[in-house]
């Protein structure tokens, strides 16, 4: 049995991990106060549900972060308005590096979510794919077959705008 999960070990929890989960927020919202809502609302689920969290949380915390920031866009937020927020506010830089993002985000976007989700876990919150699974809920290899895909869908979304410029 692991060490007990009591209020010192959510304070230490809290201190560790609360940065973390307000940047997986915000990176998917550009929103700094909602951000910082679902982060409290996060830890809330988990000192409710100490007993289910993991030694190793980081994951299971992003878990409950994205399911309610699902239920938040469930709720009327749109994602696509929220990605547009974050490409708008989110990069500062020369223009190549701009043009860039601009190109990735522009491929990003032609992914599903679940592609996008994969991507960022790994890319973004620089997970591994077990981590990424536990996430996402499914087996490592399912995780690890998903990144695979995503990756290429990816390269290829990103070629298509090149081969349009290159045919003109």
């Amino acid at each position: 049995m692991g060490p007990p999960h009591d209020e010192q070990w959510f304070t230490g929890t809290y201190e560790r991990h609360y940065p973390q989960v307000v940047r997986y927020v915000l990176r998917r919202t550009a929103d700094a106060d909602l951000a910082a809502e679902l982060a409290q609302d996060t830890f809330a689920v988990a000192w409710r549900r100490r007993r289910d969290v993991p030694e190793h949380c980081l994951p299971w915390l992003y878990a409950v972060a994205r399911r309610l920031l699902a239920n938040h866009w469930r709720a009327g937020r749109s994602g696509e308005r929220a990605m547009a927020e974050v490409d708008a506010g989110y990069w500062d830089g020369d223009a190549d590096a701009v043009a860039g993002v601009a190109d990735l985000r522009t491929a990003l976007g032609a992914l599903s979510e679940a592609d996008q989700e994969i991507l960022r876990l790994v890319g973004w919150e620089e997970l591994t794919v077990a981590e990424a699974a536990q996430v996402l809920g499914c087996t490592r290899t399912t995780a690890a077959v998903r990144l695979h895909r995503a990756r290429k869908r990816l390269l290829a979304s990103l070629d298509r705008p090149r081969e349009r410029v290159e045919t003109r």
